[in-house]
């Protein structure tokens, strides 16, 4: 009897432990509860370099997809002093708003603080963003939500937005070259209906 009533005890301490976790949670904001996990170390590093860690524990609401640190061992060239390119690869992982999983799977673009859009896809297998599968949701903090990803995603260089501008003038270029060797025809043939006529 005494046995039981022990065992009663732990379960009811265990249960009580596992809701008081569970409201902490969502009393820590994203940047906080990303930090105590510990699987976001890389990340949360980007996010003090880049100087968003003040906005990320605004007020928000927003919802962050989080790279583990695993992810960004993939990561070749990953510069932590070139903060301007920090800044945009952070804020093309955070998206103006509260999302949950069931908002994302009804979306197939997302648009990021960053100015660009994340794409949605939705398999048999899971959720990809951007091509990054969604590895576990939910995570409710005080200031948001974050989904973990196992990839990071990083935005369109401008590099590859000016060779798509400088490919669109030369084809324009080729076209009108292509309509003014007609006229230079017409005219090479009036000079000979004029050789013909003097005589």
């Amino acid at each position: 009897m005494v046995k039981k009533a022990f065992i009663a005890l732990i379960f009811v301490s265990v249960l009580s432990i596992g809701i008081c976790a569970a409201l902490d949670e969502e009393t820590k904001t994203i940047v906080e509860t990303a930090t105590d996990d510990g699987n976001f170390n890389t990340l949360i590093a980007a996010i003090e370099a880049a100087g968003l860690t003040d906005d990320l524990n605004g007020e928000g609401p927003f919802t962050v997809f989080a790279p583990t640190n695993v992810a960004f061992e993939a990561v070749e060239g990953l510069d932590m002093n070139d903060t301007e390119a920090l800044a945009e690869m952070v804020t093309y992982h955070v998206v103006d708003g509260e999302y949950m999983a069931a908002d994302v799977v009804n979306m197939t673009t997302i648009p990021t603080l960053q100015g660009g859009n994340l794409t949605v896809e939705v398999t048999d297998e899971g959720v990809m963003v951007d091509g990054a599968n969604v590895t576990a949701t939910d995570i409710v903090c005080s200031n948001g939500v974050i989904h973990v990803i196992d990839m990071v995603l990083m935005p369109p260089a401008e590099e590859e937005v000016e060779e798509t501008e400088e490919m669109t003038e030369e084809t324009v270029g080729e076209t009108t070259v292509e309509v003014e060797v007609p006229e230079f025809d017409m005219a090479d043939e009036e000079e000979m209906v004029t050789d013909e006529v003097e005589p």
